[in-house]
Formats: structure tokens, C-alpha cells, sequence
């Protein structure tokens, strides 16, 4: 009875203690819940909400004639929130009657999966209560604008259970033209113009409060969001067609070539504003893209030098034009090393003049060192005027600084003047060369190389940016003259012979300079090509510089014959479409049609006309079957032969239509820019010249 008792005063007790222990379980439950239940769903919103920062919109970066060059447009990421309360509210009827023609809508659209694969994709997360289901990634913003208008879609967020995650992407529209220059923008890796201007174009971050669900994936909460403000816009001076032209031009001679990088720079002579900046790199593969930006990049320059050589001599009034010069044949020996110019050509005594036309090093060396020997620094100060030894100060990140040796350094050595008279022993970029050229151009004022023009907010000029003077006058205005007189000799009887134009003259100088590579020094023979100047001579208004650095051992390297074509090439299609000249190109059109004229087209068009108006078209000659045709005026009669198209050469457009001459060159693979009204009169690509397809033409209408 006693162990009864005792046993039951046990179990009495437990039952005490958990009825108490459940008390108070419960009691700290509804205290919890009824007194701090606010307190601590606060510091559960504050744990699980967060305020993110949006993206602003980039500003864009047009061309100077508004062409977008960089600009960011919007994609979108798109989610859906199965337990949206309006997608499940009555038993998830709203989803159940939208989900056939919501998903035949999406198949049209996207083309990636059957009507089918996107129901049961749809019922597999509804089915599974997904509250962020990932419904497509990166879609444009046209599609989602056809999204927006679907079937449960278009009943908005809270009904249809669909977010939209935006975010801005930058779009290079003409791809890699100009692409180093306009600037990289992947994964916060900028360079160029997209570095050099970002404050302007980032804009300000907004602010957005996300919730955040299972997984840590965060869902925009709707009654807090502070919207971005968006970046500026850059307006450039680069001119799309002259950096097209630039970029085909160098494509074409570095591919032939088998070159391992080159750059090419177009400036305008009056106001330092660069209209084209090409820098192409070989790749693994052997391709070429934009991989450096070699424009600013100092290199040993070789003979394009000697025109600051030239211009110290003469200022210094050492020498005049006509100093005779005794070159050896192109082989001089001095304080034990010797110096050689580039090509052979056998001459002896010349004139100052001749020595700069024929590139003599031997010439560039000895009037150097003969004048300046005893004052190095006299002909180093003359550098320094020229800012051969500082930046230009583009408007670009990353320009190197040039490397100019002075007497009692100790790079300075018996043999660095005379070296450093042929582009030898001093370091200075393609850019830094061409801003003294083009200041010799320029009738001795030296501008400023920029590029850009304007800083523009929802199309309101906010800043604009103007030509700036570095120097007013390099020199005097007679050793000007003489620098402008040798520079025009280098084309007409020297170097530069083979690059002659019968429409305009071009002053310039060509330039092979052999380059180390590294450990192995010269042994390699790598040659670095190069030609600058400007056109027309008589009254300059674009300046150019190529620099092409070639491969090992490679056969045609010479200035002339490897940068002298790119400059040429650039410089007759800039003539043809900008500069403002007489008779600058064959305008026989412009003529009266009654005394004489020369049409071109279909062969059935012309025949159809011909026959409608009764036009007698006699003595017609056949040069072979094509579809197009020439229709001209020979005498009293009226002429009519066939042209014959090579997909691998230009035809001749004079004289066509627009329709006509862009189906033609479309269906030659080329691109087409039409300028003006009328019939063809003028063309980029010259008839007979070989072409190949992505090349981009020019047409000129009358």
C-alpha cells in the first residue's frame, strides 16, 4: 500500500511540473506575440529586407555627326512568383484559364521551346509553389514590350505573379570600329573615352527595398524605390565613315602583311580634333582586333624623325636646304659604330634637301653631329619646344610618356645624338609624332590632339570643349616654308614617289625603323613602317600617321611600300567625300545631259526607257552577258554597252541610279553610305580596284 501511494505522489508531481512548465511556455508565447510581437517583426523585416542600389542608365557616346557610338540599352531577366495571391486566389483560376494562350504566346515569341514545353514548364512551378521562378534571362526590351501585352502578363505584378529584373547593357553599334578608343565595358573593365569621361557618364545610383525569400534570392518590395539619375552624353569628335575608311584601309595592308600590330590617326589640321584612331593587334588565331592602344604608345619613331632634325637645323640656321652633304653611298663610320640607311641608292654629294627626300640617315646623322657635337643641349632644347618629351595631353587614360635622352645622363653616350638625329635612342608615340606634323601643316601652330566635342544632358549642351593652342609657333615662319617644301620633295622626288595623285598633293615622309625584340635584339629583323603627313599640300586640312609594326624576316617592310598604301588609301577616300576642292573628282555628270551623258543600269531598265521614249540607240557594242549596262553619247549617236561584274573587283557606278549602285554593292557584300540626291558621281572604292566582302563604299550622288 505504501509503495502504491509513493508511486502515485510521483506521477502527481510530474504532472505538476509539466502542466506548470506548459504555463509557462504558453504565457511567454502570448507575451511574445500580443506585447513585443511588433518589436520583433520589425527585426524580422530588418533581417530579411534590404535597400540595393540601381544601376543609372549610361550616358551614350556619339559621333560627331550624332551617330551612336556606345550606348546602353536595357535587358531584362524575367521571373515569376507562384504564390502571387492573385495567381492562387479561387483555386488558381486566373492561372488556369490564361495558361494555353499565355504559352502558345511565348513560343511565338521566344522560338526556344513548343507551346507544349512552356504549359508543362509553367505547371511544374505552379505546382511546386516557386516564388521566383526563372522564366527567361537577357531578353530585349522589345520582347519584353510584346511580353508586357500577353495574357495573364498584362494584369500586372500582383495578378499575374511576373517580375521583370532590368538591368543596362552596353552595345557598341558599329562593333569594333574605333572599339579601343570609345572604350571596353566588361565587368567594370573601361579604358578609352568610357574611363576617360565615366564621371560623366555613370550617373547616380538609385535606391530599391528587396525582400528576401528561400535560396537569398531578393524580390523588389513596391512602396520604396528611388529612381537613378542617368549619365550624360559624350559627343565625340570621331567621324564614323573616316574611321571606317582608317580601320579598312590598315585591316587590309596588316592582313596582307601578316603585320603584328599597327595604328592609324586622322587629325584636322586647323583644330587638333582626331577623326579616327584604328589600333589593330594580331591575335593567337591570326585575326586582328583593337587589342592596345597603340597610338599612344611611345616606340623608337625611325626616320619620320628627321623632320624634327630637319627643323632644328634649319632654325638654328646651321644649314639651308641647298648645304651640301657628303652621304657615302648610305655608309658612314662614327666613334666605332656605324651608321646605314635603309634602302641602297649609291649617292655621294647631295644637298640637304636631298638627303631628307631620300631618307639618308648617313645625311640626318652627320648634320646632327657636325653642328651639335660640342652642344648636345642645343639640339635636345629644340626637342623640348616640340614637347617631344611630355604628352600631348589627349583626352584619353594611359598615355605613356615619351623617353628623351640629355647629355650627362646615363643613357647619354658618344654615339646618342647622331643616333637620335634618324628616330634612334629616344621613344615617342605615333601620336606624338603626327602633333608635330600636323603643326608643320598647321603653318607652325601646334594644337592640342582631342576627342571630344561636347558633354550633352537629355540633349542640353551641359560643357563644351574647344581647340587649344600648345604652341602658337613651333618655329619661324621661313623654316616653315622649308619644312612644308621638303615634306612635299619627299613625295614628288623621293621615298614618297609612289604614293603621287593626280587630283591633290600630299606632303609627308616615309619611316623603316628596325625594332629590338627583346633578349634577341635585332637579329630577328623586325621593321617598324611608317609614313606621316598631310593633304592637299597647297592647303592642308587633314593630317595622317601610319605606324605598322611588321612580322620577323618579313619581305616587304619599307615605309613606303607597307604604311605609304594605308596613307594613301585613307587620304583619296577623305578627298572624295570631305575636302572642298575644284574639280576634286571626275563630275562629268555635271555637264548638260543634252550635249553629253553617260547613264548606267539594269540592262532591261535602260532598254525599256529607251524603247518607251523612242531613244534610237545605234553601233551597240557587247563586252560580254551581264544585267547591267552604260548608255552614253558618243558624238551625234547614242552608244550602249554592257558592263561585266567580278565579285572580285569594283565596277564603275557613275552615272547609276541610287537603286541601281546600292543593290549592286549590296549583292557585292559591301556596305553602303549614300551622300547627296541624284545619280552616281563619285565612289571610294575605285572601278577595278579589288574588293573583298564587308568593305564599306561611299557614294557621292550628283
Amino acid at each position: 500500500m505504501e509503495v502504491k501511494k509513493d508511486i502515485l505522489w510521483r506521477v502527481y508531481l510530474g504532472f505538476i511540473l509539466m502542466a506548470l512548465a506548459g504555463s509557462c511556455i504558453l504565457g511567454k508565447a502570448i507575451f511574445i506575440q500580443q506585447v513585443e510581437g511588433s518589436y520583433w517583426r520589425s527585426m524580422s523585416d530588418s533581417l530579411h529586407q534590404k535597400i540595393v542600389e540601381l544601376e543609372a542608365e549610361r550616358g551614350t557616346i556619339y559621333s560627331e555627326d550624332g551617330s551612336m557610338l556606345s550606348t546602353s540599352i536595357p535587358q531584362f531577366d524575367i521571373y515569376i512568383d507562384f504564390m502571387a495571391e492573385g495567381l492562387r486566389d479561387k483555386n488558381g483560376k486566373r492561372f488556369k484559364e490564361n495558361i494555353d494562350s499565355l504559352s502558345i504566346r511565348l513560343g511565338n515569341l521566344f522560338k526556344d521551346k513548343t507551346s507544349g514545353e512552356y504549359k508543362r514548364m509553367l505547371q511544374v512551378g505552379y505546382r511546386e509553389k516557386d516564388r521566383y521562378f526563372l522564366l527567361k534571362k537577357k531578353i530585349t526590351f522589345k520582347e519584353f514590350q510584346q511580353l508586357r501585352t500577353f495574357p495573364l502578363v498584362r494584369l500586372g505584378r500582383n495578378k499575374s505573379g511576373f517580375i521583370p529584373d532590368k538591368r543596362m547593357i552596353r552595345l557598341n553599334p558599329y562593333q569594333v570600329l574605333a572599339y579601343r578608343t570609345i572604350g571596353l565595358l566588361r565587368d567594370n573593365n573601361k579604358v578609352g573615352l568610357e574611363l576617360t569621361y565615366d564621371d560623366y557618364l555613370q550617373g547616380e545610383a538609385g535606391q530599391r527595398l528587396v525582400r528576401y525569400i528561400s535560396g537569398g534570392v531578393s524580390v523588389p518590395v513596391d512602396d520604396y524605390e528611388v529612381e537613378p539619375e542617368n549619365g550624360k552624353d559624350v559627343v565625340t569628335t570621331l567621324d564614323v565613315n573616316i574611321q571606317d575608311v582608317t580601320e579598312n584601309a590598315l585591316m587590309k595592308m596588316m592582313e596582307g602583311n601578316e603585320a603584328q600590330h599597327g595604328c592609324a590617326i586622322v587629325m584636322e589640321v586647323k583644330t587638333g580634333k582626331i577623326k579616327a584612331i584604328a589600333n589593330l593587334g594580331r591575335g593567337k588565331g591570326g585575326n586582328y582586333w583593337e587589342d592596345y592602344n597603340y597610338a599612344i604608345t611611345p616606340t623608337e619613331p625611325g626616320s619620320t624623325f628627321k623632320l624634327a632634325t630637319m627643323l632644328a637645323v634649319l632654325e638654328d640656321r646651321k644649314a639651308n636646304l641647298n648645304t651640301i652633304i657628303d652621304i657615302q653611298g648610305g655608309v658612314w663610320q662614327i666613334n666605332g659604330q656605324t651608321v646605314y640607311d635603309s634602302e641602297k641608292h649609291g649617292l655621294g654629294n647631295v644637298t640637304l634637301k636631298q638627303a631628307f627626300e631620300h631618307s639618308s640617315n648617313v645625311g640626318m646623322a652627320k648634320i646632327a653631329f657636325i653642328n651639335y657635337s660640342n652642344n648636345p643641349n642645343q639640339f635636345v632644347d629644340h626637342l623640348t619646344k616640340l614637347r617631344m618629351d611630355s604628352v600631348t595631353g589627349i583626352d584619353l587614360r594611359g598615355e605613356i610618356k615619351p623617353s628623351v635622352y640629355r647629355p650627362g645622363s646615363r643613357h647619354w653616350s658618344k654615339t646618342t645624338l647622331p643616333w637620335m638625329a634618324f628616330g634612334y635612342n629616344l621613344t615617342v608615340s605615333p601620336l606624338q609624332m603626327l602633333t608635330l606634323y600636323n603643326a608643320v601643316a598647321n603653318n607652325g601652330k601646334m594644337m592640342k590632339p582631342y576627342l571630344v566635342n561636347e558633354i550633352r544632358e537629355d540633349g542640353r549642351l551641359l560643357k563644351q570643349l574647344h581647340p587649344v593652342v600648345l604652341k602658337d609657333s613651333i618655329c619661324s615662319r621661313l623654316t616653315i616654308q622649308q619644312l612644308q617644301e621638303c615634306l612635299e620633295g619627299v613625295v614628288l622626288e623621293g621615298t614618297g614617289k609612289t604614293l603621287k595623285s593626280y587630283r591633290y598633293q600630299i606632303a609627308g615622309k616615309t619611316g623603316t625603323a628596325l625594332v629590338a625584340n627583346g633578349n634577341r635584339g635585332y637579329a630577328d629583323k623586325i621593321y617598324q613602317s611608317s609614313f606621316a603627313g598631310y593633304f592637299p599640300a597647297d592647303n592642308p586640312q587633314y593630317s595622317i600617321i601610319v605606324v605598322i609594326k611588321n612580322k620577323p624576316h618579313a619581305a616587304n617592310f619599307y615605309g613606303a611600300s607597307v604604311a605609304g598604301p594605308v596613307f594613301k588609301e585613307i587620304a583619296d577616300q577623305i578627298f572624295s567625300l570631305k575636302v572642298s576642292q575644284p574639280n576634286n573628282a571626275p563630275y562629268e555628270l555635271l555637264r548638260n545631259d543634252s550635249g553629253w551623258y553617260n547613264y548606267s543600269g539594269y540592262t532591261k531598265d535602260i532598254k525599256k526607257v529607251t524603247g518607251q521614249l523612242g531613244v534610237k540607240v545605234s553601233n551597240a557594242v557587247t563586252n560580254g552577258r551581264s544585267n547591267y549596262s552604260r548608255m552614253y553619247k558618243q558624238g551625234a549617236e547614242s552608244m550602249i554597252s554592257t558592263q561585266v561584274i567580278s565579285s572580285r573587283q569594283m565596277p564603275s557606278l557613275s552615272g547609276m541610279g541610287l537603286k541601281d549602285a546600292v543593290y549592286l554593292c549590296e549583292n557585292l557584300g559591301l556596305k553602303v553610305v549614300v551622300r547627296g540626291k541624284g545619280k552616281v558621281v563619285a565612289q571610294t572604292l575605285s572601278a577595278g580596284q579589288n574588293i573583298s566582302r564587308g568593305q564599306t563604299i561611299i557614294i557621292q550622288l550628283n
